[in-house]
């Protein structure tokens, strides 16, 4: 997070426009502070969200399976 928010800080004013040329660098400057946001969007909050899905689809193909290990047991009794 620390080094997301120093180089949102350092192209602020590129993406403010800013000096001397500053309109001819604005788009450059607005890329950049839109993929900053956007890439720490979503590590922080995407990214969990992803791994929360994993460990719920695992637990319930765990308990699928036991389900179906039961089934044949039952089965072959």
């Amino acid at each position: 997070m620390m080094t997301t928010f120093a180089a949102l800080m350092g192209s602020l004013p590129i993406a403010l426009s800013f000096g001397a040329g500053g309109d001819a660098r604005r788009p450059l400057g607005l890329a950049v502070v839109g993929g900053l946001l956007l890439s720490q969007f979503l590590t922080l909050y995407i990214t969990p969200v992803i791994y929360l899905y994993f460990e719920r689809f695992q637990e319930w193909m765990s308990r699928r399976r036991e389900t179906r290990q039961m089934a044949k047991l039952r089965a072959a009794d």
